[in-house]
C-alpha cells in the first residue's frame, strides 16, 4: 500500500481527496498498488468531515512518518509550499504539485533534489490544469525537437476576450461578468495582466528546451488595453484576439518568449478556443503541429491531473523517473528587441503608416487610422512607433 499526504484542502486538495475515494479499485490497478491518504494538512478545523482523523496542522507529522512516500502539495503560493516540498524531497518522498508559481520559481532546484534522493517531482497540473501537456512533451514527443509552443493558458482572459468578440462587450463589463461567475478573482491582476500565463509559459519553455527559463525574463503584457475598436478591426480582417504565451527556439538555440495579446488568424486552431477553455499548440520538427485542448482550471479537471501524477509516482517509488530540465549555461534568451513580429496598429497619427514597412491600411474610425505592418524587429518598431499608437502583435 502506498501512503500519501495532501498539503492543503482547498479547491484542488478536496478534489484530489474525492477522486481517490471515488475510484480506488481503478486507481490501484493503474498504480500497481492501493493508494491510501494518511494525512491532510490544513490549518482550518474540519470537525464535520467524515474522516476528520486524517487532518493535521503539523507538517512534521508527515515529514517524520516513513510510511508516507508521496506528498501532494496543493497549497499554492511560494511559502510554506517551497519549504515543505524541499523538506519532503530531502527525505526521499516524492512530491506532486499543481503550483505553477512554485514550479516556475524553484522547479530547477526541486527537480535536482528529487534526482539526488531517488524521488520524483511531478507537476502535470501546473500548466494546463486538466490538460495533459508535461508528460506528452517529456515522453510522447521526445523524438522531436520542439521549436515552437503557443498557448491560451488562462481561462479568465479567454472568457473575457470571447465575450468581447461574440457580444461586442467592453473589457470592463466582461471582467465583471467573469467575476460574478467565479471565473475571475476579486483582484484579477494575476490573470488580466498576464502574470499567470507568464509562469505557465516559463514552464513550457523550460520543458521545450530542457533548460530553465526564468519567468522574470519573459516580456509580459495583459489584456486591459484591448478596446472594442481593436475587436472590430481584427474581426474585419479575419482575426481574433487571444492572450498567447509563446516560446520559440531559433536556429542559434536562443529562446524567443513573450506573453501578450496577439491577433490570431481565424484559420488557426487556437482561434476556435473560446470561453474558459485553454489550448496549447506545439510544433515538433518531425510531427508538425499538435494541439492539446481542454479545461485549464477547475476543481476536478486539475485534481485529475494531480491524481495521475500520484499514480505515476506510486509506480516509481524510490526510482527517479526523469530530469525534466536543468540550469541553463549562459544566457539562452533572445534579446526582446531583436524579436521579429508583424503589428496591428491603431493611431491618430496618419503619417506613422508612411514610416513603417509593409503597411496595409484596414480603415479609419473616429479619427484613427488602423493598419497592419510587415515583419520588423521589435526595437525598430518601438523606435518608430512607440508611444504614438496602440498596437497588438500578430501571431
Amino acid at each position: 500500500m502506498v501512503k500519501i499526504a495532501i498539503l492543503g484542502y482547498g479547491t484542488v486538495g478536496s478534489g484530489v481527496y474525492e477522486i481517490l475515494k471515488k475510484n480506488p479499485p481503478s486507481i490501484a490497478k493503474k498504480a500497481g498498488d492501493s493508494i491510501e491518504i494518511k494525512y491532510i494538512l490544513d490549518i482550518r478545523e474540519f470537525d464535520g468531515h467524515p474522516e476528520k482523523h486524517l487532518f493535521t496542522k503539523n507538517f512534521d507529522d508527515i515529514l517524520n512518518d516513513d510510511e508516507v512516500s508521496i506528498v501532494v502539495e496543493v497549497m499554492g503560493g511560494l511559502e510554506p509550499a517551497y519549504s515543505f516540498s524541499k523538506s519532503a524531497l530531502l527525505k526521499g518522498k516524492s512530491v506532486v504539485t499543481s503550483n505553477k508559481e512554485l514550479v516556475a520559481t524553484h522547479g530547477t532546484e526541486l527537480i535536482r533534489l528529487a534526482k539526488e534522493h531517488d524521488a520524483n517531482y511531478f507537476f502535470e497540473a501546473s500548466v494546463g490544469g486538466g490538460i495533459p501537456i508535461i508528460r506528452p512533451l517529456n515522453q510522447c514527443l521526445t523524438a522531436n525537437e520542439i521549436d515552437e509552443v503557443h498557448g491560451i493558458l488562462n481561462g479568465t482572459t479567454n472568457f473575457i476576450l470571447t465575450k468581447m468578440f461574440e457580444e461586442g462587450a467592453t473589457f470592463e463589463s466582461s471582467l465583471r461578468e467573469a467575476q460574478s461567475l467565479g471565473y475571475a478573482e476579486r483582484n484579477p491582476e494575476a490573470d488580466v495582466e498576464g502574470h499567470d500565463a507568464c509562469r505557465k509559459t516559463a514552464i513550457l519553455a523550460s520543458l521545450a528546451t530542457g533548460k530553465f527559463v526564468d519567468y522574470h525574463d519573459i516580456p509580459t503584457e495583459g489584456i486591459t488595453k484591448i478596446s472594442t475598436a481593436d475587436v472590430f478591426f481584427a474581426g474585419k480582417i479575419g482575426y481574433v484576439i487571444k492572450l498567447i504565451g509563446s516560446a520559440e527556439v531559433g536556429p542559434d538555440g536562443k529562446v524567443q518568449a513573450i506573453v501578450a495579446p496577439r491577433l490570431v488568424s481565424k484559420d488557426s486552431q487556437l482561434a476556435d478556443v473560446n470561453g474558459v477553455f485553454n489550448a496549447i499548440l506545439v510544433h515538433g520538427d518531425s510531427l508538425g503541429d499538435v494541439m492539446f485542448y481542454g479545461r485549464g482550471a477547475g476543481k476536478l479537471p486539475t485534481a485529475s491531473a494531480v491524481v495521475a501524477d500520484v499514480i505515476d509516482a506510486a509506480k516509481h517509488i524510490h526510482i527517479n523517473k526523469w530530469v525534466i530540465w536543468s540550469e541553463a549555461e549562459g544566457d539562452i534568451m533572445q534579446n526582446p528587441g531583436e524579436c521579429v513580429y508583424r503589428y496591428f496598429v491603431r493611431t491618430s497619427n496618419k503619417a506613422l503608416a508612411e514610416n513603417l514597412p509593409g503597411v496595409d491600411v484596414i480603415g479609419t474610425l473616429e479619427g484613427e487610422t488602423v493598419f497592419t505592418t510587415g515583419e520588423m524587429k521589435e526595437k525598430d518598431f518601438m523606435q518608430t512607433a512607440g508611444g504614438k499608437c496602440a498596437y497588438i502583435r500578430i501571431l
